[in-house]
């Protein structure tokens, strides 16, 4: 029997109130495939299940091959706020919106990178195994510094970048921001000051946070070079995407006291190899690519996500979190 009802391919993180506000719709058939799916099983998934008209992505690819498997595809989501995993040029071709879950997750993300920049400045994880080690009369030798009149320069001023400058801004740091697409204005008018110059504003800060895009751009953007130029005291966090820093150059100034630490959420391959040099290193410290998942950020972007694919799905797409807009026009 024919059927009116579109249908979606949903991964296994999709919280609850998202797969509630489906299950809402008597339009709508759900089905779920796990995180881990490969890409070969993701392809035959779609063509086992055509016409399907929509899918709420983790971290699987989405490219050409997937949009002719799936036959109808209306929309594609993504269950947080990055899209390095799909190619957006094939979308836009086929004008079908990528939607991203907005700012769901960015005061998550904003936390991890302030933990991050704590833990680093006050040596929490080499103070914590001193203690479990009964190494009490070496704490002197790990002795933490302050964030309070601290610089921080924060590399990308979009949702998570401000709330980062929010909190930064709260521990009384000064704040610099490089983002070549906001207008300087509204850098100093959040009460930052502006860089136009990465290279210049480096040597200034004690604090470097990642929060931009993964883009040809921005691939490699912390390169051997551009380490040299940060202080040998200052701490560099990516809570971003793997790959804008260079991991072998990173290690360098690591291991030879030419930058003091490391906080990453985030590696060039994930998950990152045990073999990873940087993964030996005392003052680096590490996460599973978890910054933007917490149980609050989980339901906001698994509710985020399911109201993004039903306004496609209704000729009414959230226009602020669709990536590719020229679709819309």
């Amino acid at each position: 029997m024919a059927t009116n009802k579109k249908k979606l391919l949903i991964t296994q993180s999709m919280s609850k109130v998202g797969w509630d506000l489906f299950k809402e719709r008597g339009d709508i058939e759900p089905v779920q495939f796990p995180n881990t799916i490969t890409t070969g099983d993701f392809r035959a998934l779609l063509a086992t299940h055509a016409p399907v008209n929509g899918v709420a992505l983790g971290v699987t690819p989405f490219g050409d091959a997937e949009i002719a498997a799936s036959r109808e595809m209306l929309v594609v989501a993504r269950i947080g706020v990055g899209y390095d995993a799909v190619d957006v040029p094939a979308l836009t071709k086929k004008k079908i919106p990528l939607m991203v879950a907005g700012s769901a997750n960015s005061p998550s993300v904003a936390e991890q990178a302030m933990f991050m920049m704590m833990t680093l400045a006050k040596r929490g994880a080499e103070l914590n195994a001193m203690v479990q080690a009964n190494e009490w009369s070496k704490r002197m030798s790990a002795v933490p510094v302050d964030l309070f009149g601290k610089t921080v320069l924060i590399v990308g001023f979009g949702r998570i970048g401000t709330r980062s400058a929010k909190r930064c801004q709260a521990m009384e740091m000064k704040v610099l921001v490089f983002d070549p697409y906001k207008p300087a204005a509204d850098i100093k008018a959040a009460g930052c000051e502006a860089v136009t110059d990465l290279d210049a504003g480096l040597p200034r800060a004690d604090f470097v946070t990642v929060h931009c895009p993964k883009t040809p751009e921005t691939v490699g953007m912390f390169n051997a070079a551009r380490l040299a130029r940060m202080k040998p005291t200052a701490y560099l966090v990516n809570t971003a995407r793997g790959g804008i820093i260079d991991e072998p150059a990173l290690h360098a100034a690591l291991s030879t006291g030419k930058l003091a630490g490391a906080g990453l959420d985030v590696y060039e391959k994930e998950p990152v190899q045990p073999d990873n040099p940087l993964l030996k290193l005392s003052n680096v410290i590490s996460a599973p690519h978890m910054a933007g998942v917490t149980k609050e950020s989980l339901d906001r972007m698994g509710l985020q996500t399911a109201k993004n694919i039903l306004s496609a799905l209704d000729g009414k797409p959230i226009r602020e979190n669709v990536i590719n807009q020229e679709v819309l026009d």
